[in-house]
């Protein structure tokens, strides 16, 4: 039944019958005034008087407006039948009180019968509603169940992945939830497992193991698997048989139906979940959906486990080598309570494993070295730095002094406290080598500069005047001797020469074994005497400069630094090449600094100072040790073709 008159061609329809109901009744009340008598005696044989028939007759337009066209067109029909009916009632009836009552009782009933039908139009439009709702609420009852099985299902699989690492037991988990939800005969799983162009069969349910040998190893690219990774989108194929990627083994094992997910990490394929039907079946798209998200949760749980495992194997790995490591080990907090050290601090310390264990890593160093520790750590915690490296002095449990090569650094990562890392190697041993190589260096250097200043000695006081002594005697032979022939003449003036030249030659050698001027002149004179001496071909003009108040040294200091810059404007003449060469030497008020530069080839410098004797660069190991010496350091800054400067800095008023 229609609740309501349908706009078009049916509405009109009602409306015409109504009006011509309407004319039908008007002219049976009227029609004796029309020249019509007929109807009066066609009213009056039905037994009725005063037109209570045509009145009556009313009610059916009235009643059929209202059922068909609603409760306000039979209303505004009723008025139109009221207004028919009481002009009669009033200005020709004989009864007029009579006429009245009968007008209103119909117009009364009309209105009444209209009340009645829309009340039931609208108790059905309510119970069609009410079915409507039913509908809508059981559909909604049904996609919630499904939502809540896809959850259950998911929250499931994801619960199940936080709790195992083992992609086989992951995996044998999933197919198990998969066939069970799904109420699929078929499950298998496909993933790139070592080699990154083959499919591997890596777990499956409800094929035999015939079927399973020959789905596994398939290269990527080909048959359904090729699809789904190069597509990255789900397959699913209804009917088998018509498909041909699908072979022989397909058939054979009597599969229908195939549904086919690819198991994705960071959007790339690594594998694809295949469902597989033994009769037709068609996936509902909420059913994709599901089996899709499952195959992503599989991707991400694959991945996860073989980084676990991959991370577990490192972790071994790691912990055996802190085991095993020759060095020592240790990681405290930043309150320095030890977490954790391997057996080569007991060694080198001499504490076992419990008392390590219950003791701070302060304790190890020795209270002047701890404050600069505690500084560097200070800095790695704030990431002010990386790391660093130095010698340290640590205490052993029986009192004894070690130096450690100390290497500290940030121990931890994100939501993780972080602490404190300390690799330790004892190079006690190492350095008191060293040191005895060093102090025996520069015990040979010392003897050396003292030889030469003994040599240089010699040759003056003995050497130098025993020539001079000859070339006096030539020379008084040459002059009182009577007789000599020409010839004799010009042999001994000849040696005479060669004498004076020999006699230079050792002069020169003297002051180069130890210039005369540096005791008395000091070290600048020294040094402009030296520079005087290398001008030539080989050599560019050597700039001097002197910055504040010039002042001396103790001799032997001035030794040295002048030993430095002769031995390194040597190497410039030598190697350098260049075309500008600077001596500076700076007075001030704590130090001084001579610096030696210059614009030549350059080198490359050794990263180890133990490099240099390999290198052929023993200049720069003297140049280092007399620095040494006086106590003062001496660094180098150079690069190939970027020129050369030696730093020579000396602390006080040495």
């Amino acid at each position: 039944m229609k609740e309501q008159a349908q706009p078009g061609k049916p509405t009109r329809n009602h409306v015409l019958f109504i009006i011509a109901l309407m004319l039908v009744v008007g002219v049976l009340h009227y029609g004796q005034y029309f020249g019509l008598p007929w109807i009066h005696t066609f009213t009056s044989s039905l037994g009725l008087s005063r037109h209570t028939a045509d009145r009556i007759l009313l009610l059916i337009p009235i009643i059929w407006s209202g059922y068909n066209l609603g409760f306000g067109a039979g209303l505004a029909t009723a008025s139109m039948a009221l207004v028919i009916m009481v002009p009669r009632a009033i200005f020709i009836s004989e009864m007029q009180v009579e006429a009245l009552i009968e007008s209103v009782g119909v117009v009364l009933t009309g209105f009444l019968a209209c009340l009645w039908l829309e009340t039931e139009r609208h108790q059905r439009r309510a119970a069609v509603r009410l079915e409507m709702v039913q509908s809508d609420l059981q559909s909604n009852v049904r996609l919630l169940r499904s939502h809540q099985k896809r959850l259950s299902v998911l929250n499931a699989i994801s619960t199940m992945l936080t709790h195992s690492m083992e992609i086989k037991q992951v995996l044998e988990i999933a197919l198990d939830m998969v066939v069970d939800v799904m109420e699929t005969d078929i499950a298998l799983v496909f993933c790139q497992d070592g080699d990154p162009q083959r499919f591997i069969l890596v777990a499956r349910r409800g094929i035999s193991d015939k079927f399973a040998r020959l789905a596994d190893g398939n290269e990527i690219g080909q048959g359904f698997n090729g699809q789904v990774t190069r597509t990255g989108a789900p397959l699913f194929i209804e009917d088998v048989s018509r498909d041909p990627r699908f072979t022989r083994a397909v058939t054979d094992e009597k599969i229908q139906t195939v549904l086919v997910v690819p198991l994705k990490v960071k959007d790339v394929v690594t594998g694809t979940l295949c469902l597989a039907q033994r009769s037709t079946r068609r996936f509902l798209p909420e059913e994709m959906e599901l089996v899709s998200a499952i195959g992503s949760h599989l991707g991400i749980a694959i991945e996860n486990a073989r980084l676990y495992q991959s991370e577990r194997f490192l972790g071994a790995r790691y912990r055996s080598i802190f085991e095993n490591a020759s060095d020592a080990i240790w990681v405290h907090d930043s309150e320095g309570r030890i977490l954790a050290a391997n057996r080569a601090l007991t060694r080198l310390t001499g504490y076992t494993q419990q008392d390590i264990a219950d003791i701070e890593s302060a304790r190890i160093f020795k209270p002047e070295d701890l404050k600069g520790l505690k500084e560097i750590e200070g800095r790695i915690l704030r990431n002010e730095s990386q790391g660093d490296t130095r010698e340290i002095r640590a205490i052993k449990k029986d009192g004894a002094e070690v130096i450690f090569e100390l290497t500290t650094t940030v121990y931890g990562s994100d939501g993780i406290s972080p602490g404190i890392q300390h690799i330790a190697r004892d190079v006690t041993e190492s350095r008191r080598a060293q040191e005895n190589l060093r102090f025996y260096t520069q015990a040979v250097t010392k003897a050396q500069e003292e030889e030469r200043n003994r040599i240089a000695r010699e040759l003056h006081d003995e050497t130098i005047q025993q020539l001079i002594a000859v070339s006096h005697q030539l020379e008084d032979f040459t002059l009182h001797t009577p007789g000599l022939s020409p010839a004799e003449t010009r042999l001994l003036g000849a040696l005479r020469q060669r004498l004076t030249d020999t006699l230079e030659g050792v002069r020169r050698f003297s002051r180069d074994l130890r210039p005369p001027m540096l005791d008395d002149l000091g070290l600048i004179s020294s040094v402009e005497w030296w520079i005087s001496q290398l001008s030539g071909a080989e050599m560019p003009a050597v700039k001097l400069k002197v910055v504040g108040e010039v002042r001396r040294f103790a001799p032997e200091a001035e030794l040295l630094l002048f030993r430095i810059i002769q031995e390194a404007l040597i190497n410039v003449r030598r190697h350098a090449h260049a075309t500008q060469v600077e001596v500076t030497v700076e007075f001030a008020e704590s130090k001084t600094v001579l610096i030696v530069r210059d614009n030549g080839k350059g080198f490359e410098l050794p990263r180890l100072a133990g490099d240099l004797s390999r290198k052929g660069k023993l200049g720069l190991i003297g140049m280092d040790e007399r620095a040494r010496l006086l106590g003062a350091t001496l660094s180098i800054e150079t690069q190939p073709g970027r020129g050369t400067t030696v730093v020579i800095e000396v602390p006080g008023g040495k």
